[in-house]
């Protein structure tokens, strides 16, 4: 059962498209859940940048369901960047293009830069693909060289989707969009057995039937698919092959550094995600998008003439990797379309209002006295208080206890919209409450009732930083200079070092620990590394490797937040 929300009209046609007010607070995810429900088709939300692409991912798992919700990320790397985007990325991109033609009601989320990105086409994300089932015959040296001509990459150790390694008997593989690597295990030349296992213990854990392995980049890498790209490059600029980097690290057989970049020398023909969905999907705009697209091409332009002189590295023009914004435009002219505008007095009614702020002043009235008060002047309205965390929950029960307030402790919003339940608090991610006119009902988060959220979501932080900052960063220091790495803390500088990673050459940032202990950190995961910002350097303490100084530190910091 959902709450009664009365949906604006659906377009029914291209030529009918539809614009509502952009609806209030956290409100847009549940509309776009109620919306999905309603529709005979994905419901394409496009935000106008990662961050709110992000933001209403999480939003959206509050109010969901059992409703699909995929996410087609942005690589998090600027135009025409030297490095690629971080493997994880790149398998819930390949997962979600994988499969996007077989979803028949659900919602994606998409930033418009994303949106207007060319793609490989449909037929190698779904022909270049493997099967692997028990009893199954299995080559171990011809099925490497199809792990290789896939994307995945031959390593000592499995850590990162796309990642492989042979050992013996046993091999260990990553497979992308998957959340755990498997063990297969060979007796002669049939696989016997295949389980996940934890890449941190390396503990094998349960055992599967069958493995789907999607291809692990978003281009081939065959020994014909790479001879077609050396051919185009030669064809399309006049570059000095014995000078060229990136002529010569195909032909040797390693992928460089920031090759997505010229994924159109890969095919024939390039799609866009347009190509990917079926004709019944509906595009939600969110407010500011379109023009969001505008500033996007503008920074694309930009780069691409600070770098279209390089003639030992050169670089495709922006039509070649990107729609245009008339472009963007004219594919969305031609679906299923809501647009999102505040602005628009025509625009339809949602009838969700933002939640008044009940923040405390601590000199008259605390949030709880105002939130009693307000229950109170609205006698018709049902209640929902959304916390970050259970421990934040318990912490707002004792603190509604003190004015005689017990909201009922529920599971989540699908529990609390049975009409039934008239106060009670949850456990969501969402930003900012909102009121259903219609429905009586009205959510307030921590933001409405203490102030800023609390959260903390490391991954997301690091992602978010500039890469040319952090390399520019990096390039400022000192050998020797304190540095911290997020999951091992502060160690010395060493400087960037090549090292043969599964027989590539490879560019590591070089940390040296206490005891003399060592780490390498790829380039493509600069985003851990950080400059030490605490102390003196001088005074800037040196952890060890592997040791729990750390993460004492961490938890700290994190009871601080608390």
């Amino acid at each position: 059962m959902t709450a009664s929300i009365s949906l604006p009209p659906l377009p029914r046609s291209a030529n009918l498209r539809k614009t509502w007010a952009t609806p209030a607070g956290s409100s847009f995810a549940l509309l776009l859940c109620e919306t999905a429900r309603a529709h005979e088709g994905v419901v394409v939300a496009v935000t106008r940048d990662t961050h709110g692409a992000r933001a209403l991912e999480d939003e959206l798992a509050a109010f969901a369901g059992d409703l699909p919700v995929l996410h087609f990320p942005d690589w998090e790397t600027l135009p025409y960047d030297l490095f690629g985007p971080h493997p994880d990325i790149v398998s819930q991109r390949i997962a979600t293009l994988y499969r996007l033609p077989s979803v028949r009601r659900g919602v994606l989320v998409v930033p418009v830069a994303t949106l207007m990105q060319r793609l490989a086409p449909r037929t190698h994300i779904a022909g270049s693909g493997l099967s692997i089932a028990r009893g199954q015959r299995f080559d171990l040296a011809d099925e490497q060289r199809r792990l290789e001509a896939c994307g995945y990459r031959n390593v000592p150790q499995v850590n990162e989707p796309g990642d492989f390694a042979v050992r013996g008997a046993l091999i260990d593989i990553f497979p992308m969009g998957t959340r755990e690597p498997y063990r297969i295990e060979l007796l002669d030349d049939e696989i016997d057995s295949i389980r996940s296992f934890d890449p941190e213990t390396q503990r094998s854990l349960q055992q599967v039937d069958a493995v789907e392995l999607l291809p692990a980049r978003e281009f081939p890498l065959t020994d014909e698919a790479t001879k077609t790209f050396r051919e185009r490059l030669r064809e399309r600029f006049p570059i000095d092959v014995r000078r060229c980097a990136l002529y010569q690290d195909m032909k040797a057989g390693v992928t460089p550094a920031g090759v997505e970049y010229y994924l159109p020398l890969f095919f024939e023909n390039t799609e866009t995600l347009f190509d990917y969905l079926h004709e019944g999907a509906l595009f939600v705009v969110g407010e500011g998008a379109l023009e969001s697209s505008e500033h996007f091409w503008a920074q694309v332009d930009e780069r691409h003439d600070q770098r279209a002189h390089d003639v030992e590295r050169p670089i495709l023009p922006p039509m070649e990797l990107y729609l245009p914004p008339q472009g963007l435009r004219e594919q969305l002219n031609q679906v299923l379309r809501i647009d999102l505008d505040s602005n628009d007095p025509r625009a339809a009614d949602t009838g969700m209002r933002i939640a008044p702020d009940l923040r405390g002043d601590h000199r008259h009235a605390t949030f709880a006295q105002k939130l009693r008060e307000y229950r109170d002047a609205n006698p018709e309205q049902r209640v929902l208080i959304a916390a970050d965390s259970a421990g934040r929950r318990e912490a707002l029960l004792d603190q509604l206890a003190a004015s005689e307030l017990r909201p009922e402790v529920i599971t989540n919003w699908q529990a609390f919209v049975r009409p039934e339940t008239e106060f009670a608090i949850t456990i969501a991610p969402l930003e900012r409450g909102f009121v259903l006119e219609q429905s009586h009902i009205a959510l307030f988060t921590e933001r409405e009732l203490i102030g800023e959220r609390a959260r903390s979501d490391r991954r997301r932080r690091i992602s978010e930083r500039d890469p040319e900052a952090i390399v520019r960063d990096l390039s400022e220091l000192a050998i020797g200079a304190p540095i911290v790495h997020v999951d091992h803390g502060v160690g010395r500088y060493l400087g960037l070092i090549t090292l043969d990673a599964g027989g590539s050459p490879g560019e590591f940032l070089a940390i040296e620990y206490a005891k003399g202990d060592k780490l390498y950190v790829p380039v493509a995961q600069l985003s851990l590394v950080s400059r030490y910002s605490g102390t003196a350097p001088e005074l800037a303490p040196l952890h060890s490797l592997g040791g729990d100084a750390w993460e004492r530190a961490k938890r700290k910091a994190a009871e601080k937040v608390r």
